[in-house]
Protein backbone atom coordinates (compact mmCIF):
# COMPACT_ATOMS: atom_id res chain seq x y z
CA UNK A 1 0.00 0.00 0.00
CA UNK A 2 1.36 3.42 -0.97
CA UNK A 3 1.22 6.18 1.63
CA UNK A 4 1.60 9.21 -0.88
CA UNK A 5 -0.04 10.10 -3.98
CA UNK A 6 1.51 8.59 -7.47
CA UNK A 7 2.79 5.70 -5.77
CA UNK A 8 5.40 6.59 -3.12
CA UNK A 9 5.59 4.96 0.10
CA UNK A 10 6.82 7.99 2.09
CA UNK A 11 6.11 12.42 2.38
CA UNK A 12 8.17 14.66 1.24
CA UNK A 13 9.12 17.67 3.96
CA UNK A 14 7.09 20.16 2.26
CA UNK A 15 4.09 17.51 2.18
CA UNK A 16 4.46 16.40 6.20
CA UNK A 17 4.18 19.90 6.79
CA UNK A 18 1.56 20.94 4.90
CA UNK A 19 -0.15 17.61 6.68
CA UNK A 20 1.18 19.00 9.78
CA UNK A 21 -0.64 22.39 9.31
CA UNK A 22 -3.73 20.68 8.47
CA UNK A 23 -4.12 18.61 11.45
CA UNK A 24 -3.64 21.96 13.76
CA UNK A 25 -5.80 23.87 12.28
CA UNK A 26 -8.30 21.33 11.62
CA UNK A 27 -8.14 20.73 15.48
CA UNK A 28 -11.69 20.52 17.53
CA UNK A 29 -11.98 22.14 21.03
CA UNK A 30 -12.52 19.17 23.30
CA UNK A 31 -11.15 16.03 20.81
CA UNK A 32 -10.48 13.27 22.54
CA UNK A 33 -7.08 11.29 21.53
CA UNK A 34 -9.03 8.54 20.07
CA UNK A 35 -10.97 11.57 17.69
CA UNK A 36 -7.65 13.30 17.11
CA UNK A 37 -6.06 10.12 15.71
CA UNK A 38 -9.57 9.95 13.49
CA UNK A 39 -8.99 12.99 12.42
CA UNK A 40 -4.98 12.59 11.36
CA UNK A 41 -6.38 9.09 9.65
CA UNK A 42 -8.72 11.03 7.55
CA UNK A 43 -6.34 13.92 7.23
CA UNK A 44 -3.57 11.18 5.32
CA UNK A 45 -6.98 8.93 3.35
CA UNK A 46 -7.69 11.88 1.68
CA UNK A 47 -4.53 13.30 0.73
CA UNK A 48 -3.98 10.10 -1.05
CA UNK A 49 -7.35 10.26 -2.21
CA UNK A 50 -5.53 13.25 -4.10
CA UNK A 51 -7.07 16.40 -2.14
CA UNK A 52 -3.72 18.53 -2.00
CA UNK A 53 -5.73 22.07 -1.23
CA UNK A 54 -5.47 22.66 2.75
CA UNK A 55 -8.29 24.49 3.40
CA UNK A 56 -10.26 21.30 1.54
CA UNK A 57 -8.30 18.72 3.62
CA UNK A 58 -9.26 20.87 7.08
CA UNK A 59 -12.84 20.43 5.50
CA UNK A 60 -12.83 17.04 4.80
CA UNK A 61 -10.93 15.89 8.17
CA UNK A 62 -14.13 17.02 10.13
CA UNK A 63 -16.32 14.55 8.85
CA UNK A 64 -16.35 10.78 8.80
CA UNK A 65 -14.76 8.95 6.01
CA UNK A 66 -17.28 7.86 3.52
CA UNK A 67 -18.14 3.89 2.78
Amino acid sequence: MSIAPNGRNTFTPDETAMLGRVYENGSIKGETAEQKEARASRIIANYMAGITDEAELIELSRRPLGR
